[in-house]
């Protein structure tokens, strides 16, 4: 074995790695967006100074890993596509998801969540979110309700929309989106129900200080209370009433799975919007995405408005930063990792390194047409490998049809035209707050 030690960044470079990367990406929230830092950060770029950043750091130290110079816990920055694979590859062991960072953020909202879950209770957490979600499948065994769900609040969003005069915002399609995502969860029951996800938001928020706020457990146990209101009438056609029919045991501990479906459905929403945005600023792209509505059965696949939600994702991924946490020792190519290293892989950086990938800064549906999830370059927007969102296909489904609701039979402008800078390459950070569209009559 080569015992010899993995690269290490000198004092500056790791410096340059918090303020370039580490920084700007925990401050616009790791668990809950903060619209401002966003704004921000768009406005001053930094996403892209991030990927200039990596690059450097690549070109410099090689392969890597690259060990971070920070006091406590070691740290590891992945330079290597291959390595991606490795590690991904390689969870829940020897690369746990349940970093440190991870479960002092979630364990404020869902501390027996499968994601921060180690030990026994994981596999048969993990095995009822995969049951619930049926995340092997591209159509749900609910899509028929669900399908009916998103076009009937897809339809009251475009009547609001003609109310005030074609022009569509962020507010306006988030209530109506997370209206959608309260019936296909807990069923129509909970539809208006705007308290239970302003908990949920609001245990998020805390979340967003992870170890640094304590944990508000009135409000959580408020917020649990209420929602087992609605899982405990497990009305049919939700995810509720699936649950209710999928075993579980004394450890799997199901309602602690449900907020993180809640917290994926947010950056879902923001994926939505960002699409809507691409498909209005290429308008063959958009005229391609309503012949396939229009050519499509009653319970649609949709791959090219799928593959549309996936090129939003890899352009502006919503989890920027996965992370891992070794639970053993690792041999590498350069050397050794100490147990219990945090493992950080900076998706946009193999998303949009120019020097790689010909299409990094285009909109490129084409790409998840040829290959989907098995990318041979590391894409990875739902993560990979043995721990990928169980969701990922529920998320596709339910996105792409809303997609295919706010497009057919009218024309989207997004306002002003040039938003996304057109015919130049896309943007390193694209603000969902502030896009804004014009439907057409």
């Amino acid at each position: 074995m080569n015992r010899a030690s993995l690269p290490v960044a000198s004092v500056q470079d790791t410096l340059s790695v918090l303020s370039d990367i580490v920084i700007p990406t925990v401050a616009k929230g790791p668990i809950i967006r903060r619209p401002k830092i966003v704004a921000l950060t768009e406005a001053l770029d930094l996403d892209t100074r991030a990927v200039r950043r990596m690059q450097r750091l690549r070109d410099t130290y090689g392969p890597g890993p690259l060990m971070l110079r920070v006091p406590g816990q070691p740290r590891a920055l992945i330079l290597d596509p291959e390595h991606v694979h490795r590690v991904l590859a390689g969870s829940p062991e020897p690369f746990t998801t349940a970093s440190f960072e991870k479960r002092a953020a979630l364990s404020h909202f869902e501390p027996k969540g499968a994601l921060i879950t180690r030990g026994p209770a994981r596999p048969d957490r993990r095995r009822f979110n995969e049951e619930v979600l049926d995340h092997e499948s591209p159509m749900h065994r609910l899509s028929a309700q669900l399908l009916a769900v998103v076009a009937e609040e897809a339809d009251e969003l475009l009547k609001t929309v003609r109310r005030r005069r074609y022009a569509l915002e962020w507010d306006t399609f988030f209530a109506a989106w997370f209206r959608l995502v309260r019936r296909v969860v807990f069923g129509d029951g909970a539809r208006d129900d705007t308290k239970l996800t302003d908990m949920i938001f609001k245990l998020r928020a805390d979340g967003n200080w992870a170890f640094l706020k304590p944990k508000n457990k009135g409000l959580r146990k408020r917020f649990f209370r209420r929602m087992h209101r609605y899982l405990e009438r497990a009305e049919p056609g939700s995810l509720a009433h699936v649950m209710a029919h999928t075993y579980a045991t004394k450890q799997t501990a199901p309602d602690h799975q449900v907020p993180q479906w809640l917290f994926a459905f947010d950056p879902a929403g923001m994926t939505t919007f960002r699409s809507l945005a691409l498909l209005a600023s290429f308008p063959e792209q958009a005229e391609r995405a309503r012949q396939e509505v229009r050519e499509s059965p009653p319970l649609p696949v949709l791959p090219f408005l799928r593959a549309t939600v996936l090129e939003s994702l890899r352009l502006w991924p919503t989890t920027p930063m996965v992370l891992r946490q070794s639970t053993r020792e690792t041999q590498w190519e350069e050397g050794v990792m100490p147990a219990e290293t945090g493992v950080l892989i900076y998706a946009p950086f193999f998303h949009r390194d120019e020097t790689r990938l010909p299409y990094a800064h285009r909109f490129a549906p084409e790409v998840w047409l040829e290959h989907g999830f098995s990318q041979p370059w590391p894409l990875i927007p739902f993560s990979q490998g043995p721990a990928i969102c169980p969701g990922r296909h529920l998320v596709l489904l339910l996105t792409s049809n809303m997609l295919a609701h706010l497009i057919t039979g009218r024309e989207v402008w997004l306002r002003p035209l040039n938003r996304l800078g057109v015919p130049g390459p896309l943007p390193g950070t694209l603000n969902n707050y502030d896009l804004r569209f014009e439907l057409s009559r």
